[in-house]
């Protein structure tokens, strides 16, 4: 299956899926990554070997095929929706996406957010365009240090349905290709550190009964 991971940044897809995505390809499925910003001006660090790091981030969970756009970082509430939608449509043609793992709508950074609702726009596509495969599976992902900040109570918060057993070895790959990104991880008690990221992927596998896990809201599936 051809798996399109859909990011407001680099580092996001490793944060919400870098375990999973290593899984995937390993079980013979093909997985691509859409970057809607990958400019660095707003992080702490500003790092200007970004490209660098994201290329060794990607080697760690062997993905071999990125999509890049330019959107302004944490302003990409001020392009037009269409521009943002027309961009992930444009991937999902060209890979030929049938599942798409992207942002949950309820989280506070507002890149996340833009994301999430262009890629529910883009989703349906196969419909508008002959010759595209049926979209099968449409997840949301977690983001530590994002999603789980949620103030806006009137909106459904993330709550898993679908869990990726990824063992301590998927814990140690997941850390690996997020020490790839300079300035990203923090120390303990931050979301993004080392203990956070161990953690959760503890808790979310007690939930699901398994050795570690990343968690997902899967809200579309066909069979």
């Amino acid at each position: 299956m051809n798996y399109l991971v859909v990011v407001a940044h680099p580092d996001d897809e490793v944060l919400g899926a870098g375990a999973t995505i290593k899984k995937l390809i390993s079980e013979g499925n093909n997985v691509a990554v859409a970057i809607m910003c990958d400019e660095a001006d707003a992080r702490q660090d500003r790092s200007s070997t970004l490209a660098e790091d994201e290329a060794e981030a990607m080697r760690i969970m062997n993905v071999t095929r990125v999509y890049h756009s330019n959107f302004p970082n944490i302003k990409m509430n001020t392009v037009p929706h269409l521009e943002l939608v027309k961009f992930i449509e444009s991937c999902i043609a060209d890979f030929r996406a049938e599942a798409i793992f992207t942002h949950h709508p309820s989280d506070t950074n507002n890149d996340h957010v833009m994301t999430s609702y262009a890629a529910q726009a883009a989703s349906r596509l196969f419909q508008r365009r002959p010759g595209l495969p049926r979209l099968k599976k449409f997840i949301y992902m977690e983001v530590p240090s994002s999603t789980e900040w949620s103030f806006d109570s009137s909106a459904k918060l993330f709550t898993p349905n679908m869990f990726v057993e990824i063992g301590l070895d998927g814990v140690c790959l997941k850390l690996k290709a997020l020490a790839a990104y300079k300035g990203v991880m923090r120390d303990y008690p931050h979301p993004r550190s080392d203990e956070a990221i161990t953690g959760l992927a503890a808790y979310r596998g007690v939930q699901a009964g398994c050795n570690y896990a990343e968690a997902f809201d899967c809200v579309f599936y066909r069979t």
